[in-house]
């Protein structure tokens, strides 16, 4: 399915529309991608922080409803999935036949959130639906905070809390690099703590606080 939709667009049956293609392909390489072969996909903003190795057939939520705690939106930024499994074919098939390149997201997030909104609960389809803390622990809007230091006290008792909360229930920390990608990584910044205790940029096992223009 995932062929015969892209010879119609390279045939012009397609509107390829104003989102850049290449972030609209991106979006169905990695399911093909995932389908094919099975393993993890995540985006190149993403950094892991423990093994995925106990996730099987799992996406994360970016959003929950304030009301019911229930997820509102999922993010396909991270994906875990077993070899040909019925649910990424289902996103591929959603893919081709509904394909917008005039929306942004339309493809890629609200995509996964549409079919895992009508598949499930359904047998067949088993998959885990992770909370937002898994992958998302700040959403995109306020990543900034991240990547700040404290300037008061106020401001270190929420980064405290938010470092705890991210060691403990997260796997992975999307950054959302369209929103941060030009942030500075303060001293004493959630950020900077996260790349100084995996040892990303330092030479030693010592700690050491990383910034980075």
């Amino acid at each position: 399915m995932a062929e015969s939709w892209f010879f119609k667009l390279t045939r012009g049956d397609v509107d390829a529309g104003f989102i850049p293609f290449g972030q609209n392909l991106s979006n169905l390489l990695r399911l093909c991608l995932l389908y094919k072969f099975g393993g993890v996909y995540m985006d190149t903003d993403v950094m892991i922080l423990k093994s995925f190795s106990k996730l099987k057939n799992s996406i994360g939520a970016q959003t929950l409803d304030l009301g019911s705690k229930n997820w509102s939106r999922l993010n396909n930024a991270v994906m875990v999935f077993d070899k040909m499994h019925p649910l990424v074919y289902k996103f591929i098939e959603e893919f081709a036949l509904t394909f917008n390149g005039n929306k942004w997201g339309h493809n890629g997030p609200y995509l996964v959130s549409r079919v895992v909104s009508r598949l499930e609960g359904r047998p067949g389809y088993n998959f885990t639906i992770l909370p937002p803390s898994a992958f998302y622990p700040v959403n995109w809007n306020r990543v900034r905070n991240l990547f700040r230091g404290a300037k008061n006290e106020t401001d270190a008792k929420w980064l405290r809390c938010k470092l705890r909360q991210i060691r403990s229930q997260s796997y992975a920390v999307h950054l959302w690099n369209k929103q941060s990608r030009n942030l500075r990584v303060e001293e004493g910044s959630i950020v900077g703590k996260i790349l100084s205790s995996h040892c990303v940029f330092c030479n030693s096992s010592t700690n050491s606080i990383v910034s980075i223009q």
